[in-house]
């Protein structure tokens, strides 16, 4: 009988200047998959906190002082010589400028146009996550009304990611209004999804498909051809299955009471928290009663973002 390999815990940070761009590492000779780039870490000494043995290595690879950072993605990857769980952070301040104190290069990429290679195999879908927004958009002409809706986004430089869910509109209600967005979006950079039966949005100009909850549990495989999908959950279990599907986002929440659902009992921060403890492989974002003043508490709760219904409109 073989033996199992070792389990390592490990920890990476992003560190993220204000313009979205980060900062890889190359691996030192003398270690496995030298000169291979990833993002910064090390190992956790027994005793330490992922948060402190974060601090630690950064201090001891490059010489800086991490004063703001917040938990993002836990992973477990498979290399020849161990089992590697990997709790990755995002460093969004610091002291001092990197120095490579064990002969590594430091290079600054853009999100989808990494530079670099050869890239460590456990960092693809990390690096393919950073290419997501801090915030989603969603659409709700029912409350917020479609001119207002389409003004509002006209009237931004960048219009950012907006996912349309709108229930109550037919098919073809809902491929017109889509199209409208998609006008108004595209030329300005921005991605567009929507919330529907999946076969309904063949040829549309879509960038991608948000599931809801129920839509996510009939599913058996993600749907193909799509460069972006994501989902609704509301439990650990709706979670594992946005990742076992290799779904690119979820929804988790709602965070909040709101005025949809005022009498349900929201999660809170700490339940959110609670819900992303076990190991969650794809960026989760906070959703329900929230604001764009909440985005950093909901990353210091483990979310990747924040999604606005409501808020997104005002």
């Amino acid at each position: 009988m073989s033996e199992s390999k070792p389990v390592i815990s490990v920890v990476a940070g992003a560190l993220m200047h204000a313009d979205g761009s980060f900062m890889l590492g190359s691996r030192p000779a003398g270690k496995p998959y030298a000169g291979y780039w990833e993002f910064p870490g090390g190992k956790v000494e027994p005793g330490e906190t992922p948060l402190a043995a974060l601090v630690r290595e950064f201090r001891e690879e490059m010489g800086i002082e991490v004063s703001h950072a917040t938990p993002w993605l836990t992973r477990t990857h498979h290399y020849e010589h161990a089992s590697v769980h990997l709790r990755f952070f995002r460093i969004w301040a610091w002291q001092g400028t990197p120095q490579p104190h064990e002969g590594q290069s430091f290079a600054w990429q853009t999100p989808g146009h990494h530079s670099v290679t050869p890239m460590l195999p456990a960092n693809d879908p990390v690096l393919r996550s950073l290419q997501l927004p801090d915030v989603l958009q969603i659409s709700c002409v029912g409350e917020c009304g479609r001119d207002h809706t389409l003004e509002v986004l006209a009237q931004r430089d960048n219009p950012g990611w907006v996912i349309v869910r709108e229930p109550q509109k037919s098919r073809e209600q809902l491929a017109d209004f889509v199209a409208e967005v998609a006008d108004i979006v595209h030329p300005k950079g921005g991605k567009l999804l929507v919330n529907t039966d999946p076969a309904w949005i063949k040829g549309w100009p879509v960038d991608g498909l948000h599931l809801s909850s129920q839509r996510l549990a009939a599913l058996d495989e993600r749907p193909p051809h799509l460069a972006w999908v994501g989902a609704s959950a509301h439990s650990s279990a709706e979670l594992a299955r946005a990742a076992a599907l290799g779904l690119d986002y979820a929804l988790l929440g709602h965070v909040q009471p709101t005025a949809s659902h005022p009498q349900q009992a929201a999660l809170g921060w700490d339940g959110f928290a609670r819900l992303l403890q076990d190991e969650i492989p794809l960026p989760v974002f906070a959703i329900g009663g929230l604001q764009a003043a909440d985005l950093d508490t909901a990353r210091q709760h483990g979310a990747h973002g924040i999604a606005l219904m409501r808020g997104a409109w005002q």
